[in-house]
């Protein structure tokens, strides 16, 4: 009897244990890696300066503003990175935009790049730190604060997507390969890590579920799209591997009107550097969305 006893209580302390680690374990594996920046936008000949700008929790984001190359107020576009990406990566984008009479505002989300720690990330995180670098953009005197755009890539574009669907003073949307949503994204992850789906997969997904505060289909894009006002530009590369392009299609499929488009492009799922080539396209939208002239001299065809 004793022995069953010990053995009973054993089995629990296991249990408890397993337990207690389960939330830390789940942390650990979909911790965003974090990569610093070792350019800067000087490199691409823009000039800028380095601010911090804060956000939720106490916490402050890295960023490089890039004013507007003519005086006065001009129309701004945020500029946000995917998992485990930063202000770097979508530096291709800053030179365009700049050029064609936007200022650039590109910054770290929590845990990445150079902006603060914060416990972990998560795409309503990535969306709060959008809303404050939005809301201090539009204290800019060199910027327009009716003419402002989000442009993200993946997690960072599932961000400007929520973000858009809950406020009403954003110009245009630009979204590159954003995930249709959270879940799907996540049970391919799981799955190409050979986690089964149940009953272990599950179980992730229910917990990521209570941590972040918001279920999977209130903020997934597919569903979220539908909210949003303001035109939108779905940018996706045909041979995502990462992301499928049938994601894209599903979101766009959702659209609440005529003012969202769809560009697919070739390329994978990093793909800022293939939207760089097809700057035309992006700067006309937003043009068009901010009522500016026609940018032809950028213009390029989709393929």
């Amino acid at each position: 009897m004793t022995t069953l006893a010990t053995l009973a209580t054993t089995v629990l302390l296991i249990i408890a244990a397993m337990a207690a680690a389960f939330p830390l374990i789940i942390r650990n594996g979909f911790r965003a890696p974090r990569i610093i920046e070792q350019g800067s936008p000087e490199q691409y000949g823009l000039t800028y300066r380095e601010v911090s700008i804060p956000t939720e929790n106490g916490k402050r984001l890295f960023a490089w503003f890039v004013p507007p190359p003519a005086a006065g107020p001009a129309p701004a576009v945020a500029v946000l990175h995917g998992w485990g990406g930063n202000a770097e990566m979508m530096l291709p984008l800053a030179q365009p935009l700049h050029s064609a009479g936007y200022a650039v505002l590109l910054f770290d989300s929590r845990n990445h790049g150079r902006s603060d720690s914060d416990g972990f990330s998560s795409l309503p995180r990535f969306a709060e730190d959008l809303e404050h670098a939005l809301d201090w953009l539009a204290l800019q005197p060199d910027v327009d604060a009716t003419r402002l755009a989000a442009l993200g890539h993946s997690v960072g574009a599932a961000a400007a997507l929520l973000v858009a669907s809950r406020r009403s003073d954003l110009a245009a949307v630009a979204s590159i390969a954003a995930f249709a949503d959270p879940e799907s994204m996540m049970r391919r992850f799981l799955a190409a890590h050979h986690v089964p789906y149940f009953p272990l997969g599950r179980t992730v997904l229910r917990y990521v579920q209570r941590a972040i505060g918001h279920r999977f289909s209130d903020i997934a894009p597919r569903n979220t799209i539908r909210q949003v006002r303001c035109p939108v530009l779905l940018v996706h590369g045909s041979d995502d591997t990462t992301v499928p392009v049938e994601d894209a299609m599903a979101i766009y499929a959702q659209r609440p009107g005529d003012q969202v488009r769809l560009l697919i492009l070739a390329g994978d799922h990093d793909s800022s550097h293939e939207a760089e080539r097809h700057a035309g396209e992006l700067i006309d939208f937003l043009n068009q969305a901010v009522g500016r002239e026609s940018a032809d001299q950028f213009k390029l065809s989709a393929t």
